[in-house]
């Protein structure tokens, strides 16, 4: 909890590319999903949306106020919440019972009776990263701007398909190489 509030004034950093990777296969394309502390230039929002999902973003900064929302009407809502309020955040997703994915810290994660109580009455999974996620705070250098000495784990609720999930994540950020066919290989015949 102290962590909470070491960061209350930090809570804006984004989330790179590769770690939204892993919870779009649990997310049908065609859903509608809201992602309450995005922008349009969110990577869940534009990810989201190449996945083929109709995605409604919404940041205080346009004046849009998520403990003023509702989940009604989406199929999941999925996020980075801001840390420093991330134990009220579930709870308020654990009330509209919508299917949720939130990217958060660990630590500190179930260090609270209030914390422990919410985790009791509500069904809730994990997908723990198989690397740590570092995070940027400008989507124009989004170098890495904090590189926690924790890990991040998505915190879902009636999203995955057990309640631990392992998943792995590729920081590189390059494309598959294609490698070359010796010029002298033969071309073997594609069978249906």
């Amino acid at each position: 909890m102290k962590l909470d509030l070491i960061t209350k004034k930090q809570d804006e950093f984004y989330t790179p590319r590769y770690a939204i990777v892993p919870i779009l296969k649990y997310v049908p394309s065609g859903s509608r999903v809201l992602c309450p502390f995005d922008t349009s230039d969110s990577n869940f929002v534009k990810m989201l949306r190449g996945h083929g999902c109709t995605v409604t973003h919404s940041h205080i900064v346009d004046g849009l106020d998520f403990w003023k929302m509702s989940g009604a009407g989406f199929d999941f809502v999925i996020s980075n919440p801001p840390y420093s309020c991330k134990g009220d955040v579930l709870q308020r997703l654990f009330e509209w019972n919508v299917p949720f994915a939130m990217l958060i810290g660990v630590v500190g994660l179930f260090e609270s009776q209030k914390r422990f109580e919410m985790f009791k009455n509500n069904t809730f999974e994990i997908m723990y990263l198989s690397r740590r996620v570092s995070y940027f705070q400008d989507y124009n250098d989004p170098k890495p701007k904090l590189n926690p000495p924790f890990s991040s784990v998505y915190l879902t609720s009636k999203m995955l398909p057990q309640q631990i999930v392992f998943e792995e994540i590729d920081k590189s950020g390059s494309p598959p190489v294609k490698m070359p066919r010796p010029r002298n290989a033969q071309r073997l015949p594609i069978r249906p």
